[in-house]
């Protein structure tokens, strides 16, 4: 009976143990836990563009005029080109953080929020090359460069935030050159950097109802191709940096088609226009939304500007560095599918005249040089490039499949032609055979009777 009241207690405790609330190191246990995981999330979403594509065009992965983030920090601290656009960066810097009263109350509110944020913007750069800076250092990077993006983008979207003769605004050509850093791979910071920031910056009365994400977008808008209506739809707040929310845009919204087969190519269009399949150009503006119907390629308009190059090639080494949006690449797909159908100038001009291809300086002369440079461009972007499957396999199955059909038909219907265009030949030789056998005969009689006539 004791034995029976010590077990029953001895349960008692235990039951009595479970129930004891956590320690409270247990909460900064599960913080931790909950920071590596959001580290293991964002793990190489920032990467550099591998060596073999640097040395084909480095130009298209190297900041012009600003470096953003830790990779380029060598050349912003050298001469030129990078250097002057630093001392930009922090007046922004002023101007943005000066809004509030207490300058130093918002530069706290700043650095203490990216100090909960430095292990995951670490995690985030990839590559055992990479040097970032340390400590402090790098809080500094990610508040300097974060606070000048979030200020440009306040400037661009409202002029009463400009100051009178801002270089960055009145020089010719400097905007222009900024957006197309902002866009590449290696000169990024982290998307939840500038949403943190965002958060607990001063915005001007002005963009008190703007986000982050139609900051952004007003920015990058003439740059992304297509329309901007379903752009600005897509340009949400989801996204690890700027130029995978300007990758966001672009994706495809046509289901994909299945496909027993990967990686198919097309023949080029005018191979395709001779083998009996249409091509048109697609109402959407949607720049991946290529789609086969009944028999008919429609090909969204394409227009090839100055920065074309320069986004497909950051768009393909962010696709081929990482698993964004899936295993599928929908850019570099889209890119080897139109290489494929512009094998030469005459495949340029067939798609201009259809209205489907434009380029920026279309009203120049030298129409010759300009449809090679426009035929080799696509070419030249899959070079390097390691394409598993295909995001169009199932079209080109398709179309490769109609195109199989049209050659038997169109074979078939010149056979008839043949056969049907002997016959009448062969009644016009025997109507022209009785005729001179007619002729002969009324010739003979004729003869005859005149003979006859003068004899008797």
């Amino acid at each position: 009976m004791a034995d029976h009241s010590t077990a029953a207690a001895a349960g008692r405790r235990q039951h009595v143990a479970i129930e004891i609330e956590p320690a409270a190191s247990d909460s900064s246990l599960v913080t931790s836990i909950l920071q590596q995981m959001e580290t293991v999330s964002s793990l190489h979403s920032i990467c550099r563009a591998s060596p073999t594509r640097r040395e084909s065009s480095k130009k298209s992965y190297t900041p012009q005029k600003v470096a953003i983030g830790p990779y380029h920090r060598d050349g912003a601290t050298a001469a030129e080109p990078l250097r002057p656009m630093e001392d930009h960066k922090w007046r922004y810097v002023h101007a943005l953080l000066g809004r509030r009263t207490d300058l130093e109350a918002s530069l706290n509110d700043c650095v203490s929020a990216l100090r909960e944020l430095e292990q995951r913007s670490r995690a985030c750069y990839a590559g055992d090359d990479v040097d970032l800076p340390a400590g402090d250092e790098f809080v500094k990077v990610m508040f300097l460069d974060g606070c000048f993006i979030i200020e440009l983008f306040l400037k661009y979207s409202t002029k009463v935030l400009r100051r009178r003769n801002d270089p960055i605004f009145a020089v010719p050509g400097m905007l222009y050159e900024l957006r197309c850093d902002l866009a590449l791979l290696e000169n990024q910071i982290p998307l939840f950097v500038l949403q943190r920031l965002f958060q607990v910056v001063p915005i001007p009365k002005q963009c008190a109802n703007l986000s982050l994400a139609e900051l952004a977008f007003r920015f990058f808008k003439n740059m992304i191709p297509g329309d901007t209506l379903s752009h600005r739809e897509k340009f949400t707040q989801e996204g690890n940096h700027l130029l995978d929310l300007i990758c966001h845009c672009l994706l495809p919204t046509l289901p994909r088609l299945p496909s027993s087969k990967s990686h198919k190519h097309l023949r080029s269009v005018t191979d395709l226009h001779s083998s009996g399949i249409k091509i048109k150009r697609a109402k959407t503006e949607n720049l991946l939304d290529v789609k086969f119907v009944n028999g008919i390629l429609r090909i969204p308009p394409i227009e090839v500007h100055q920065h074309t190059e320069l986004l497909l090639r950051n768009l393909i080494a962010l696709e081929q560095c990482s698993n964004v949006h899936g295993t599928v690449h929908h850019v570099t797909s889209y890119v080897v599918l139109v290489a494929s159908l512009i094998e030469s100038e005459r495949d340029v001009k067939f798609l201009r005249q259809r209205g489907i291809l434009t380029s920026y300086d279309d009203d120049d002369n030298g129409g010759e040089k300009k449809e090679a440079g426009v035929g080799k461009l696509f070419g030249k972007l899959c070079e390097e490039v390691e394409l598993k499957e295909s995001y169009y396999d199932g079209l080109c199955e398709r179309v490769n499949g109609h195109r199989g059909k049209n050659l038997r038909a169109l074979k078939k219907k010149l056979k008839r032609r043949r056969n049907n265009g002997s016959r009448p030949t062969l009644r016009l030789v025997m109507l022209f055979t009785v005729l001179v056998l007619l002729i002969a005969i009324v010739g003979t009689l004729f003869s005859v009777l005149t003979f006859v006539h003068r004899h008797i």
